[in-house]
C-alpha cells in the first residue's frame, strides 16, 4: 500500500505528466489528463503516436518533456512502466503514480531505490480535490474499510 506522504509528495510538483494518453475522450488517460487539467495542475500528455491531445502538444516521451516536469502518471501496460520509470528516474524525476494495471513491482522497486516517491496500485481520480462523482464513493468506501494510503 501506498503511503499518504508518497501521495502529498506527488501532489508538490510543479508540473506533471500523463504518460500513456488518449486521443479518445472514452479511454482512461484521456480522463486522468482532462482532470489534472480541470482541477488547475499544469499536466502535459504522452504518447508516441499523438501529435496533440485535448488540444495541447503531445509529448512522444519522458526525455522529450519540459524541465518542470517532477511527477508522471502511468496509464500504461507494466513493461511499458518500467521503461518510462527508467526515463524518468535517469531525467531526475521523483515521483512516479502507477495507475491500477500500470503498476509494475519492478518500476516501483528501482524508483525507491533511487530515492522517489511511489504511489502504486491507487486511482489517481480519487484524490484529485475535489473529488467527483464515483470516485467520491469509492474514496469514502476505502476509508471505511481503512483502504486509503496512510
Amino acid at each position: 500500500m501506498s503511503s499518504k506522504a508518497d501521495v502529498d509528495a506527488f501532489f508538490e510538483s510543479p508540473a506533471y505528466a500523463v504518460i500513456g494518453v488518449s486521443a479518445d475522450r472514452k479511454k482512461f488517460g484521456n480522463t486522468v489528463f482532462r482532470t489534472m487539467k480541470e482541477k488547475g495542475l499544469t499536466v502535459y500528455p504522452v504518447h508516441p503516436s499523438h501529435e496533440t491531445v485535448e488540444g495541447e502538444k503531445c509529448y512522444r516521451d519522458v526525455r522529450s518533456l519540459p524541465p518542470d516536469v517532477a511527477s508522471i502518471v502511468t496509464v500504461v501496460p507494466p513493461a511499458i512502466t518500467q521503461l518510462v520509470v527508467e526515463d524518468a528516474l535517469t531525467r531526475g524525476m521523483k515521483h512516479v503514480w502507477m495507475q491500477p494495471g500500470s503498476n509494475s513491482s519492478v518500476a516501483a522497486e528501482a524508483a525507491r531505490k533511487a530515492g522517489a516517491s511511489v504511489v502504486d496500485g491507487e486511482c489517481i481520480l480519487m484524490f484529485l480535490e475535489p473529488v467527483g462523482s464515483v470516485h467520491k464513493v469509492h474514496r469514502f468506501v476505502n476509508k471505511i474499510f481503512g483502504k486509503m494510503p496512510k
